[in-house]
């Protein structure tokens, strides 16, 4: 199984519709995908039209009264799972304070190792003993950047850390996320991305109305606008992670 999680510091750039649209065309090419939401808002949770809410969900990641697979459930969308979390997961950090709940984490996803090709976190917007965590248990990290100088500044906070925690034992992907070509400062960092602190893949993702959709209509864009820019950039993302994560 490949752990993979969409994160950055900075909120609002994208995480979520990443971690949606990423897994659901993994499971579309066939292969079995686990989503898995830790972001208090649950907001890639109620885009498959799934009720969050399993009580005490954050001490069940760690706990050992019932395995994992007792708070999964499946979506509408073949082969594509997810792990349900609710706002009991504003706890998780006093959990994860202690190494061994953080072990005991990574021993208990590696446990789906047989049912999963794919697992997709979605973490909340910050630096925090549960994305340390998940950074620990991922081989990749993918960090949606919006072309402005503030978000090429936290993807430098985000590089210092890793580098600290787990040097180059995990795959870094960040990528140009809401790429608006009519705004003159998103085309100058565009052109100046060599300066980032980790190579970019080639594909940019739009600024797209139709994403935005996915809020309303809690579906994958993929399922509404199949032939669309934003999902042409999805589709060729997840083909340049595929060649650069094994």
């Amino acid at each position: 199984m490949i752990a993979m999680v969409t994160y950055d510091i900075k909120g609002g750039v994208g995480k979520t519709t990443t971690a949606v649209n990423l897994s659901y065309f993994a499971a579309e090419t066939g292969t079995r995908t686990l989503v898995c939401d830790l972001d208090l808002k649950a907001a890639a949770i109620c885009c498959f039209w799934v009720k969050p809410r399993i009580r005490g969900s954050g001490r069940a990641l760690v706990g050992r009264k019932r395995p994992l697979t007792r708070h999964i459930r499946q979506t509408d969308h073949s082969r594509l799972d997810l792990l349900l979390a609710d706002f009991s997961c504003r706890h998780l950090d006093l959990l994860l304070d202690h190494p061994k709940y953080a072990r005991r984490l990574l021993k208990r996803l590696r446990r789906l190792d047989d049912d999963y090709a794919h697992l997709f976190f979605d973490c909340a917007p910050s630096i925090s003993l549960v994305s340390e965590a998940v950074f620990e248990v991922s081989d990749a990290l993918f960090v949606p950047t919006i072309p402005t100088t503030i978000s090429g500044r936290t993807l430098r906070q985000l590089a210092r850390r890793l580098r600290w925690q787990r040097g180059d034992r995990i795959h870094v992907l960040p990528f140009l996320a809401m790429v608006d070509r009519r705004r003159a400062l998103r085309r100058r960092v565009c052109s100046e991305e060599e300066a980032l602190p980790f190579p970019m893949p080639a594909t940019r993702v739009p600024c797209a109305s139709v994403v935005k959709q996915m809020g309303v209509r809690r579906v994958p864009v993929f399922t509404f606008s199949p032939d669309g820019p934003a999902v042409g950039a999805y589709r060729a993302l997840w083909a340049e992670i595929c060649g650069r994560v094994r």
